[in-house]
């Protein structure tokens, strides 16, 4: 039985990719208007798990390719832009104090996202 390959591994992230931000909107959007939804035992635990396949998907990738942060700029804004959002996130979903900063939290964070996808896909820190 041989590993997964590069290609079969860049799927895999991209879907996580899609999941985790997909579940971060419906989860953005359930603390707008039904919070008690947030609640659910699958919503605290099944975006983790995703996002752990995500991460560990990014690690393989980058080993696989030979392409590392700190070395590759472009690579290197993905991660800080990563810790970004994962900060711009955690303030929109948990730690906002008032509903007006974790909704301006939840916006925030998916511009970042948009940063983030395209320097993946251009390669390129600098896509402004």
């Amino acid at each position: 039985m041989t590993g997964l390959g590069y290609l079969e591994v860049k799927a895999l992230h991209v879907a996580c990719v899609a999941a985790s931000y997909g579940l971060f909107v419906l989860r953005g959007l359930w603390m707008m208007r039904r919070p008690a939804l947030l609640l659910q035992r699958w919503v605290r635990v099944v975006p983790h798990v995703i996002d752990t396949v995500l991460l560990a998907s990014a690690a393989v990738l980058a080993y696989l390719s030979h392409q590392y942060p700190g070395v590759d700029p472009w690579l290197t804004a993905k991660v800080v832009g990563l810790l970004g959002y994962i900060g711009l996130g955690a303030v929109a979903l948990k730690r906002g104090n008032t509903r007006r900063v974790r909704i301006t939290a939840w916006v925030a964070a998916q511009a970042v996202f948009a940063y983030i996808v395209l320097v993946a896909v251009t390669r390129s820190p600098l896509v402004l």
